[in-house]
């Protein structure tokens, strides 16, 4: 996540409740310090979140690219890569 903690604390706050249903953060340093927590990564694509669950031993066999990038852990990013939360 390192050089991108301003952007995803960003979309973090403004899509917060889509993931956990009530806010988790009010501001951006909250956000920043919940996505620590989360062990949050950036990633290029779906193949990389791919990859990433893999080593996680999270089971993502038989998810096209399309449902990993709508998986509720999953936040696009407006630099185009994808944040990853481990929830």
């Amino acid at each position: 996540m390192e050089g991108y903690e301003q952007e995803c604390a960003e979309v973090l706050l403004k899509e917060q409740e889509r993931v956990f249903g009530e806010k988790v953060a009010d501001t951006v340093e909250e956000a920043i310090e919940f996505l620590e927590d989360c062990f949050a990564v950036v990633l290029n694509n779906a193949a990389d979140i791919r990859e990433y669950w893999d080593e996680c031993g999270i089971d993502c066999e038989g998810m096209s690219d399309e449902d990993i990038l709508e998986a509720d852990e999953v936040f696009a990013l407006p630099c185009g890569k994808y944040m990853v939360l481990e929830v």
